[in-house]
């Protein structure tokens, strides 16, 4: 009987220490899960939201191939809108229009001042 007494006392310290933990990771979820509603925008919404600006040069194809996805000349789209994607670190959500929300995207000009980004 002593010793079954004494395995729980030596355990309780651990089942305390597991307790407070999982104790604390679900005040934490609670909390992030609380500001994003706040917000108006749910964990599976944000997780999927358009990233359009800090790319690095293995996400330009990709981020290239959904904006050029709707034109009839998709070869030079694509090379220019990885060319400036390449330059600018980033690429303006949707297929066409929005490019406000990238600067340099939206700044750069040919010789002739047209839009050099698509």
């Amino acid at each position: 009987m002593e010793r079954s007494t004494s395995s729980i006392l030596h355990a309780l310290p651990i089942l305390l220490l597991l307790l407070i933990c999982f104790s604390e990771l679900a005040a934490s979820t609670t909390q992030v899960q609380l500001e994003n509603k706040e917000h108006g925008v749910s964990l599976a919404k944000q997780h999927h939201k358009h990233k359009h600006s800090g790319f690095s040069e293995a996400e330009c194809p990709g981020a290239c191939t959904y904006r050029c996805s709707k034109t009839a000349y998709k070869k030079p789209c694509m090379f220019f809108c990885q060319k400036c994607c390449f330059k600018c670190k980033c690429v303006p959500p949707g297929t066409y229009a929005h490019k406000e929300v990238c600067p340099c995207y939206n700044n750069w000009k040919t010789k002739s001042g047209g839009p050099k980004c698509p």
